[in-house]
């Protein structure tokens, strides 16, 4: 079989029905070219309402946890002692694209679905989860629906500020109605103990499916990353004609610097053999006072440093404190970061990759194996004991943004895989 031909063992009407669910959903959180479905807002809300009233046209049970997440089973698996969860998180990105996190959502209610039309049950009971909050687009944390389960919430993240409204994201969480002193107190809001494994479909996020020609393929694990939203390098304004290059106490140029040394540093690493990516994605002198004539007092920027080796990450997060020094003393300048913010690196479960390999051999698809280089939900679980995996679904055109180009045959190819391994999970 070419592995590039996706094939479906779903009906034509379970694919009929997902693509218009893609589109309708699509068309309510519509934002420009793209989408917007902010974490913990009256769209997200309205989006798992929608997603309900399908589910509850389908005959399937509904919940809602104490995260305020929302749960589909069959309806005689919803009082399961344990169950098996599938799911991804229903929030995107300003402006972004429709597929990220909806599609592992979709994947699962689908092998529901089909499971209640064709009278068929699982090797062990299965929920689906729609989870609130995992883009950190909106207040910086990631992954807050799934971390307020685990009681992974910290007095940071609760007080970081929406980027729109600037209230706090515990504020946000207590509009919807969740009980926050629960969450403030790092309690657990479910038995994690209950769960037998967590499976999740996502889009891919980079290139590698598309160029290798490939519908889907198994993932291995998930970058950790450490995090500031705003670091701020602080120098000395001036006329940009007047002042010497000896005398200045350049701020942009200080950012310049240190992201050559950083850059460096990524480089050497890389020829070691070791993973690594880093990005600033938020860079700004102040509006109300920069100018073409003016050497600005201060810049800030963001900083996101990514890796699947959290000694990778240690060493990086030292190498980032030795260079500012470093560029402190050579400019004169002073850098201020922010709180930091981190996930650990998560390796999928060994026995739920090869389950999902033996399930994609026995479709016929190529068994390829990756890891993923953007974060996930799935990272949350699996560091905290959870047997985890993941499915990847070619997609163009990257991520984050308006123009995700994933085909409703891969999905259904991915889909298809995750219901033949849902039926049988030992490889």
């Amino acid at each position: 079989m070419n592995s590039s031909a996706p094939v479906s063992t779903f009906s034509d009407k379970h694919r009929e029905q997902v693509a218009k669910l893609f589109d309708e959903i699509a068309l309510r959180t519509a934002d420009g070219a793209g989408v917007s479905r902010p974490a913990y807002s009256e769209v997200e809300t309205r989006t798992l309402h929608y997603l309900i009233d399908y589910a509850s046209q389908n005959g399937l049970h509904i919940s809602w946890d104490a995260a305020h997440n929302v749960l589909f089973s069959l309806p005689e698996d919803s009082d399961a002692e344990r169950y098996f969860l599938v799911g991804s998180h229903a929030d995107s990105v300003p402006n972004g694209g429709n597929f990220d996190g909806l599609a592992g959502i979709l994947a699962g209610l689908m092998c529901l679905v089909r499971a209640k039309t064709e009278q068929r049950s699982f090797a062990r009971p299965v929920k689906v989860i729609a989870l609130r909050g995992e883009e950190s687009a909106w207040y910086g944390p990631c992954y807050i629906g799934s971390k307020a389960l685990f009681g992974l919430l910290g007095e940071t993240e609760l007080n970081a500020r929406h980027t729109g409204d600037h209230r706090t994201l515990a504020d946000h969480m207590a509009d919807i109605g969740i009980d926050m002193p629960a969450v403030k107190a790092g309690q657990k809001l479910f038995d994690p103990d209950k769960l037998l494994g967590y499976v999740e479909i996502h889009i891919e996020q980079g290139p590698l499916l598309v160029k290798k020609d490939l519908p889907i393929a198994n993932v291995s694990g998930i970058r950790g990353n450490f995090r500031h939203k705003k670091i701020t390098c602080i120098g000395e304004a001036g006329h940009s004609g007047a002042v010497p290059r000896a005398y200045r106490r350049d701020p942009v140029l200080a950012m310049a610097e240190l992201f050559t040394r950083l850059d460096d540093d990524w480089d050497t690493i890389l020829q070691k053999g070791d993973d690594l990516v880093l990005t600033s994605g938020v860079v700004g002198t102040d509006p109300s006072k920069h100018a073409i004539a003016r050497i600005p007092d201060s810049i800030s920027f963001s900083l996101d440093v990514r890796s699947q080796d959290s000694s990778t990450l240690d060493a990086m997060r030292d190498l980032l404190s030795a260079h500012m020094g470093i560029v402190e003393r050579n400019r004169k300048v002073r850098f201020e970061c922010d709180d930091e913010l981190w996930v650990t690196p998560a390796i999928c479960d060994d026995d739920v990759v090869a389950g999902i390999s033996a399930a994609m051999r026995r479709l016929g698809f190529e068994d390829y194996v990756m890891p993923s280089g953007a974060g996930h939900d799935a990272a949350v679980f699996a560091n905290n004991g959870v047997p985890t995996g993941m499915i990847f679904i070619r997609n163009q055109n990257g991520s984050h943004n308006p123009y995700e180009a994933m085909e409703i045959d891969d999905f259904m190819a991915a889909s298809s895989v995750l219901f033949d391994y849902l039926l049988h999970p030992v490889a």
